[in-house]
């Protein structure tokens, strides 16, 4: 068995095309963009949760793994993608030498990291649970025509600034968004976010934190 790294995850050949191919098929299906830009900015902001919160350096790159390939389940279907991509990821991961222990803490963070039906079963879950319901921007609408928007493309459409703040010492995670009511009111925000963010809400609490959601300087949980 190996250490498996990060890098090493992303410079693989096969978890590249199954990642560029998922996301092409969602844009297919008018999903807004789960691609490289999404899978990095994931992948960083689950290890920083855990380096930041002093857990062990090996267990954050655990979270930078798993926030790398979250998604690879879309390459096969939308549907059930946690699931599937768990079990893609184990059987990569295998191949590639990992250790089964750390597999598995991987495998089951992919596997719950929807809001659908996952729950935050381990700190690497929890993390990546935080770093991937705190990635809503602008940047990830792929449809030009305003026009033609639904609920997701106007929601993140009209986040300007989304970041996710981590207090170590006030034990606090909190995620802070600039949102253009002009485009989105915040209740709309909430009637499709609200699970996800009860979701983070629980993966702080796993983590020994609280968690705190600010909108245009309000706090609103």
């Amino acid at each position: 068995m190996t250490m498996v790294t990060l890098t090493e995850v992303q410079t693989s050949p096969v978890i590249k095309a199954f990642i560029d191919k998922g996301n092409q098929h969602l844009a297919a299906m008018g999903f807004t963009d789960h691609g490289f830009l999404h899978l990095t900015l994931v992948s960083r902001i689950s290890q920083e949760i855990l380096v930041t919160l002093g857990y062990d350096k090996r267990l954050a790159e655990l979270a930078g793994i798993a926030g790398y390939m979250h998604d690879i389940g879309n390459v096969i279907n939308r549907a059930g993608h946690s699931q599937s991509g768990a079990l893609m990821a184990t059987a990569i991961l295998r191949r590639m030498g990992m250790e089964p222990r750390e597999i598995a803490i991987i495998s089951a963070a992919i596997g719950n990291h929807d809001e659908g039906s996952g729950h935050p079963v381990n700190e690497v879950a929890a993390a990546l649970i935080l770093a991937d319901k705190s990635h809503v921007h602008r940047n990830r609408v792929r449809n030009t025509d305003v026009v033609r928007f639904d609920i997701h493309d106007r929601v993140n459409y009209a986040v300007e600034h989304s970041i996710l703040n981590i207090d170590e010492e006030k034990k606090s995670i909190t995620m802070e968004l600039a949102i253009d009511t002009n485009i989105c009111p915040v209740m709309e925000y909430f009637e499709i976010f609200l699970s996800r963010m009860l979701m983070c809400r629980r993966a702080a609490n796993f983590l020994g934190c609280e968690f705190e959601l600010i909108i245009n300087g309000a706090k609103l949980l």
